[in-house]
């Protein structure tokens, strides 16, 4: 299998290149990257528990997925991607806004991001892929706050910061 690429971008979100996923994450590098919100009716967002064998970030809770977009598909293709691969379902996404974000981690490597923040509707429940995924569970936003400020070391750094940053546009 090769390795996955990431698309390299400048602080526009303008394609520079391309590099092995590691390699960007080894030396901090700008790309492009998604963070998938799906809410149900009753407004609490799916949250999803890393799986323990990731590379970086095990056992954290989350947004309900999040990965890097393929060269020359689009955030909201990639979006639906990897809410299949990871959550074994499919919504309809829309863009709700993006940030860049920088988050080194006690293994070497740092997450140095372009973040689009998709937002999408799904009231069943998944079918998460255990490679990906070790745990889910639906929230209301005001919980979340609460306890990623009781037991911040639960969370995923981008979670964190888009929670702080752009409450407002998950807020549908």
């Amino acid at each position: 299998m090769t390795e996955e690429l990431v698309i390299l971008v400048n602080e526009q979100d303008q394609k520079i290149g391309l590099m092995p996923k590691m390699e960007a994450h080894q030396k901090a590098v700008l790309h492009r990257a998604f963070s998938v919100f799906i809410f149900n009716d009753k407004k609490e967002l799916m949250l999803q528990r890393r799986a323990l064998d990731k590379y970086h970030s095990p056992g954290l809770w989350t947004n309900t997925c999040c990965s890097h977009q393929r060269d020359g598909e689009s955030n909201i293709q990639a979006g639906k991607r990897r809410l299949k691969e990871e959550m074994g379902f499919s919504a309809e996404l829309k863009e709700a806004t993006w940030f860049i974000y920088k988050a080194p981690f006690d293994n070497g490597l740092t997450e140095h991001e372009l973040d689009h923040i998709l937002i999408g509707n799904f009231n069943e429940e998944p079918i998460i892929n255990s490679e990906e995924v070790d745990a889910w569970k639906w929230m209301s936003l005001s919980d979340v706050k609460k306890d990623i400020d009781a037991n911040p070391d639960s969370y995923t750094a981008w979670f964190k910061i888009i929670f702080e940053k752009f409450c407002e546009y998950l807020e549908q």
